[in-house]
């Protein structure tokens, strides 16, 4: 997928997902929040934890979770920092990485601290 048609697709999982994290209960903090580091896709809240969720999407859960590496991991793990200054507790807030990937008939699979197991 390019251009635009990747670029729906992609608004696309992020909504997808961002159902999937409401009817399990957390509060959407944020869609493609942007820092200088970059984008988050999306950000919620789950009790008093932030969750930075990245959304991969693919033709399989497998072909998707391959799409995320160590630098784009750096780059969410920089803009979430920027995110946790506006927070009361700051740095010192819990927060979590989850990486959600969705396959080609809009299945999602959340794989929680994901940044913990890459």
């Amino acid at each position: 997928m390019t251009g635009q048609t990747g670029y729906h697709a992609g608004l696309a999982a992020e909504a997808i997902v961002a159902r999937d994290y409401l009817r399990r209960n957390h509060r959407v903090a944020g869609e493609r929040w942007r820092g200088q580091s970059g984008e988050i896709d999306l950000i919620c809240r789950d009790g008093d934890t932030v969750v930075f969720v990245e959304v991969k999407k693919s033709r399989s859960f497998a072909r998707a979770a391959t799409r995320l590496n160590r630098k784009q991991m750096d780059r969410i793990c920089g803009s979430a920092a920027e995110f946790l200054a506006g927070e009361p507790r700051g740095q010192l807030t819990d927060v979590r990485f989850d990486l959600a990937l969705v396959d080609a008939v809009g299945c999602v699979k959340v794989i929680e601290n994901a940044f913990m197991e890459t």
